[in-house]
């Protein structure tokens, strides 16, 4: 089935050139260049995937993802232009599943849209008892962890970071969103606590080079299924 991607985006060439560009990959393109037009196009057709732009001349981007995530868990790539961190970031904790810094490449975007529009048809894990993400196993009831088939030993606080980005793979978890989850309300601005164990995940599970357990300076983490063929 052909998903739906609506773009949302108030540049005129940009929104023409993703038009093309998405339906030679064989999407179907529905576009707007408001916010308010955005908000009405996805309630209308229910996309599969939302393309958002963060400058919008009417509603923010931000507040845009705010309001679509009240009524629906449709996958949200924000596009964002260079020195907007704290843009990215708030969105991202409203529910936005990754972000592309612009000037971006078609292959960047196509691979990010790939990757939520994968997640996003995955069967729920919220109730499940174990995930996959690629080489990575977890059993979530057992607090058992596998890489490449490998019992790896994990302390608990270690455990939690690994499942709660686990259940999430393929979406961008900020620092606020995991620290919250394993730490709990008021450890927010504390990022440094992840960097550290983020190091020692990728260590124990011999991914050192940072691709499975991948790191979004600034904003957060994000666990994703190497390539087909990669970490086999």
């Amino acid at each position: 089935m052909t998903a739906t991607v609506l773009v949302v985006d108030d540049d005129a060439a940009l929104q023409r050139v993703l038009r093309l560009a998405l339906k030679a990959l064989g999407y179907e393109v529905v576009a707007a260049t408001t916010g308010a037009t955005g908000l009405s196009e996805a309630a209308l057709h229910s996309p599969d995937a939302i393309v958002l732009d963060l400058g919008l001349p009417d509603l923010g981007g931000v507040e845009v993802c705010r309001r679509v995530r009240e009524w629906s868990d449709v996958p949200i790539i924000v596009l964002s232009a260079d020195g907007s961190e704290q843009s990215k970031v708030e969105a991202l904790d409203l529910g936005a599943d990754d972000y592309v810094t612009k000037p971006f490449s078609m292959s960047e975007l196509q691979a990010r849209l790939r990757v939520a529009l994968r997640r996003s048809r995955a069967t729920s894990t919220a109730e499940a008892s174990s995930v996959s993400v690629g080489p990575l196993e977890l059993d979530l009831l057992a607090h058992e962890v596998r890489m490449r088939g490998r019992p790896v030993e994990l302390t608990k606080r270690e455990f939690q970071i690994l499942s709660f980005l686990a259940l999430h793979a393929g979406k961008v978890c900020t620092h606020k969103m995991l620290l919250d989850a394993v730490w709990g309300v008021g450890y927010g601005a504390s990022s440094r606590y992840l960097r550290e164990y983020a190091y020692r995940l990728r260590r124990k599970l011999g991914d050192e080079d940072g691709r499975l357990l991948t790191s979004r300076p600034g904003i957060g983490y994000q666990l994703v299924a190497p390539p087909d063929g990669d970490g086999a």
